[in-house]
């Protein structure tokens, strides 16, 4: 079984390091997605720079390689706490994926399908919390409220939630929480960032998942890479 858990952690880095977005952009565009739009390597900036039907693709596929990981595991017979790792792990490797040196996305989709498969009433109450500021256009907001809320609710509520282990559960999602809170404060900076002051770039940051509260200029900036290869 020790074996095993060690083979599925080495494919869930793996899977996850699999660069969707990059792939697609490089595909349908022929250009690498990190010098467009808001340079991430995510479904966001691939519905900005290609297209809305390839970012729905890029999307599920990001998911599933967090639930695919998790499913694996269960099939296998372990627990939730080695589960949870596994998934953690997926996430790992789409966040600081080895075939782009280690810069890869942010980690939501994926980390959404380990959040699904673990306990799949608490991923719904996430899903429903994250896009409930999309209208307003602050889903990446969404997101960081839900995975505060997320260990939350899966220790307190674990009974009429299904949970399954809840401790473990619980502390999986806390470890997503600080990824991903890692992952937005060391994002690279860009020249935006630059007209901030660094307390209002980290709230921007933690908030938004951007450098600055401007959308619309954020999704619109120029890189000076593009400008070299033009």
């Amino acid at each position: 079984m020790v074996i095993q858990f060690i083979l599925l952690l080495i494919a869930a880095y793996l899977v996850g390091s699999i660069p969707t977005a990059y792939l697609v952009a490089k595909w349908r565009r022929g250009i690498d997605i990190r010098q467009y739009g808001t340079g991430n390597i995510g479904a966001s900036n691939v519905m900005a720079v290609v297209s809305r039907r390839w970012s729905i693709a890029v999307s599920i596929f990001d998911i599933a390689k967090g639930a695919v990981m998790v499913w694996l595991a269960q099939l296998l017979g372990l627990g939730a706490s080695q589960q949870a790792i596994i998934g953690i792990t997926a996430i790992i490797g789409h966040n600081w994926t080895v075939f782009l040196h280690f810069q890869g996305g942010r980690g939501i989709f994926t980390s959404l399908g380990v959040i699904a498969m673990l306990a799949p009433r608490v991923g719904l109450i996430g899903l429903i919390l994250s896009y409930l500021f999309a209208p307003f256009r602050q889903l990446s907001l969404g997101v960081f409220i839900a995975l505060i809320i997320l260990p939350i609710l899966s220790l307190t509520l674990s009974q009429s939630l299904g949970v399954s282990e809840p401790l473990s559960v619980s502390l999986a999602y806390l470890g997503i929480l600080l990824i991903a809170v890692l992952r937005r404060l060391t994002a690279p900076k860009t020249p935006l960032g630059a007209s901030v002051s660094k307390g209002e770039l980290i709230l921007n940051r933690l908030l938004f998942d951007r450098d600055i509260k401007d959308r619309q200029a954020w999704l619109n900036q120029s890189h000076p890479e593009t400008k070299a290869t033009k």
